[in-house]
């Protein structure tokens, strides 16, 4: 009789289109609290996505960065942090708030959200360029390598690139209402700064390629209401397209984070040389079911998210939908059902097992 297949081996097997005994579920490590139910639920053949520690490190040798953090009595953090270079300062600011009001929440963790993007205004572009070109990427294969065998079969570890450049611009240094601004009104120097970041990112694609880690994911959050499908094809495409190649030729994965309505995005995704999308949410978490999307892209493996709303049903509803989303997946073999969202924490752990029983009963 054949040994049970671990957690890791699914998974990878799922992504690769290799044979497997079930279709394989995942949660981010952070998703859930450490102890005998999430032991629990590891037996029973969950896996978990560890994101960390990075393939890579990073240093700006000519910028001088300081960071100050201010702890409300509520437990809120305000990070500030000030980058200081030859040609001028940058600064921006975060808070650290609970991902829900429960001791359950607080205990899950934290989410980040920028109180101050670094781009204010146009003097900012000059020093933001210099910061962006000053980083410099050296391999941080071991202590990767390290942590991977400590998890064993239980998670599969998975390296990240970050944002695009142009998702980058938007989302992490001016924020979508001032991009839309610059864009109208300064694009030829908006889109040096995204030139910049480019050539940033491909400093990133050999080092993260030759690492230890088999699957990368590639930025993602592209929301189409904001970006639409010409820049998304013009701007965005392009840079997965090309980290693509160097991954497969060291034989390595490539996903991405298509957690938004993706219909408008659908033609392109299918052209593109990624393996995987990452984090799609089925109807009616936005607007296309698995049916649809293993249709539009019938070459690459499908690895949803399982959408957070639904946990608040019965447990024998959230069995049926996940037995509904296989229905609907086949026949394709690459199809993985994840959590890669917070849960509702009262129903976190009913919920997800639910969902086992229902993969394990062959959905």
């Amino acid at each position: 009789m054949n040994e049970p297949m671990t957690p890791r081996e699914r998974v990878e097997a799922a992504l690769l289109g290799q044979s497997h005994d079930r279709v394989p579920f995942t949660v981010h490590l952070e998703k859930l609290p450490r102890g005998a139910v999430e032991r629990e639920l590891r037996n029973e053949g969950l896996c978990l996505v560890q994101r960390s520690p990075s393939v890579f490190h990073v240093e700006t040798p000519r910028v001088v960065e300081e960071q100050t953090q201010q702890v409300d009595p509520d437990g809120v953090a305000r990070i500030r942090t000030v980058w200081r270079t030859p040609v001028g300062v940058v600064t921006t600011a975060v808070q650290r708030v609970p991902v829900g009001p429960t001791p359950l929440d607080r205990q899950m963790g934290w989410t980040t959200w920028t109180a101050e993007f670094p781009f204010k205004g146009p003097a900012d572009y000059g020093p933001l360029e210099f910061l962006i070109r000053d980083r410099c990427y050296t391999p941080n294969y071991e202590e990767f390598a390290a942590q991977d065998a400590l998890v064993g079969g239980d998670a599969i570890m998975r390296a990240g690139i970050g944002y695009s450049p142009l998702q980058e611009i938007i989302y992490r240094i001016m924020g979508v209402e001032r991009f839309a601004f610059e864009w109208a009104e300064r694009r030829t120097r908006l889109l040096a700064l995204y030139d910049a970041l480019t050539d940033d990112r491909r400093k990133q694609y050999p080092i993260v390629a030759a690492s230890p880690a088999l699957i990368t994911n590639y930025g993602g959050n592209v929301c189409p209401e904001v970006v639409g499908r010409d820049r998304f094809e013009r701007y965005i495409l392009p840079h997965y397209d090309e980290a693509a190649d160097v991954f497969h030729a060291h034989g390595k994965l490539l996903g991405v984070h298509f957690d938004a309505n993706v219909r408008a995005l659908a033609p392109g995704i299918a052209r593109s040389r990624i393996d995987y999308v990452e984090a799609f949410t089925p109807a009616p978490g936005s607007d296309m079911t698995v049916a649809e999307a293993c249709a539009a892209w019938p070459d690459k493996a499908l690895w949803i998210h399982f959408p957070s709303p639904l946990f608040l049903q019965s447990d024998l509803a959230i069995e049926e939908t996940s037995r509904r989303f296989v229905r609907e997946a086949a026949p394709c073999n690459r199809f993985l059902i994840g959590i890669t969202e917070d849960m509702p924490s009262p129903r976190m752990l009913d919920g997800c097992r639910a969902i086992l029983r229902a993969l394990r009963a062959g959905a």
